[in-house]
């Protein structure tokens, strides 16, 4: 039975098994292939063998960096009406897609 994994990264969690692909907040690598400590839980994919972390567990989840990027543009606008103000920008965020190669 392949192991999951809750794991926290960029301020957001995940459920990850291995295999998947996620987009996460852009991590800083100097290789392709790290580890992410902080796993909050992990369990068989049936749900048995629940550990669950206070706060984390001793766990790690070992990813491969698949590429680095920067999603789709969205415009930000700030409208006061009657006072002529207005403002218009756009921002990309930027992320990091990885593949989860083993929960351990």
């Amino acid at each position: 039975m392949p192991r999951i994994a809750v794991v926290r990264t960029g301020g957001k969690q995940y459920l990850v098994r291995p295999g998947d692909k996620l987009k996460v907040e852009k991590l800083i690598s100097a290789s392709d292939k790290m580890d992410i400590n902080d796993v909050l839980l992990t369990a068989e994919d049936d749900g048995s063998q629940v550990e669950v972390g206070t706060p984390k567990t001793k766990a790690t989840v070992a990813v491969e960096v698949l590429k680095q990027g920067r999603g789709k543009k969205i415009i930000v606008v700030h409208y006061k009406p009657k006072v002529r103000y207005h403002k218009k920008y756009g921002h990309r965020q930027p992320f990091t897609e990885v593949k989860v190669a083993g929960v351990s």
